[in-house]
């Protein structure tokens, strides 16, 4: 029996999953009875045929991303990433619900999160000034960008040189465009990958992994524009907000909602003007779409 060797997962393709060992892409199929193998993930495998392999092992995960699935279930979508960079633009309209639900399950999920303003080049409106303003004071970095214009890029090319990020966001902000910038020769890797695991082409909705030239990992998920909140509870879901977390044990009862409740201390601090208001307003949103919300 082939010894096993440690890989990683760069992709899915229609016939298995390519895993990356020793500067060599094999394809592989995962062991049965394993969970869902995702990008990202660090494996140990064998060769199980010439030029082919089988899963073996998960190595443990530092983190892991999911979406909602069929039959109230959530599929993988990466794992291992250290930073989830949300991206948006004056146009088409910022939607700051969005980027509080996905800021919030990144705090829940031990991955760090910033923010990546793309199009810079137009006008933005007053009030989108403002929230970048909040988030700035919550501790979040923002990345001022133009991918069209190729401004901006060189920093966020340093904030990845050392770690593995995923691009996420509304559609029609540029995400794809940024991929682009941000790898040029980004279709050569993708048919590189597919020509040397001699399996044919990946399926649309295929997350990748990619080396950047700059340094670190990017994972491209264009078939995933959105993570939901299945799976946060409403406690996890307040912690979300970084300006609550040192609120929640102030409130009076333990298992608080911060909607109505008496004492609520968060409740208090918004109304008055000791964090923001709009962030505790979209809160209350956010809260009313979970599914288990009461």
């Amino acid at each position: 029996m082939s010894p096993l060797q440690e890989g990683l997962v760069i992709a899915h393709l229609g016939q298995g999953i390519a895993v990356e060992s020793d500067g060599k892409t094999v394809l592989c199929q995962p062991k049965r009875k394993l969970e869902t193998v995702t990008v990202g993930d660090n494996v140990l495998w064998q060769l199980s045929a010439p030029d082919q392999g089988s899963i073996e092992e998960i190595l443990p995960r530092r983190s892991l991303l999911t979406r909602p699935s069929r039959n109230d279930k959530v599929r993988p979508v990466a794992a291992n990433i250290d930073t989830v960079f949300v991206v948006f633009a004056p146009e088409p309209y910022c939607d700051f619900l969005l980027i509080d639900q996905y800021l919030a399950i990144c705090e829940n999920r031990n991955i760090d999160a910033a923010l990546v303003y793309n199009k810079t080049d137009l006008n933005p409106q007053t009030a989108l000034i403002d929230e970048l303003a909040i988030y700035e004071n919550l501790g979040y970095s923002i990345f001022r960008v133009s991918a069209t214009h190729r401004h901006g890029l060189d920093q966020l090319k340093l904030a990845l040189a050392h770690q593995t990020g995923i691009l996420t966001g509304q559609s029609g902000v540029g995400k794809s465009s940024l991929t682009n910038a941000l790898i040029p020769d980004k279709d050569l890797k993708t048919n590189t990958i597919s020509a040397t695991t001699k399996h044919g082409r990946h399926t649309t909705t295929a997350a990748t992994l990619y080396h950047l030239p700059s340094g670190g990992n990017l994972i491209d998920s264009p078939g995933v524009a959105i993570f939901g909140l299945d799976g946060l509870s409403e406690a996890q879901l307040a912690y979300g907000y970084r300006e609550f977390q040192p609120l929640i044990d102030h409130c009076r009862f333990k298992n608080c909602r911060h909607v109505n409740d008496k004492d609520c201390a968060v409740r208090a601090a918004a109304e008055q003007g000791n964090i923001p208001m709009s962030r505790y307003q979209r809160f209350l949103k956010l809260r009313d779409k979970m599914p288990r919300a009461s």
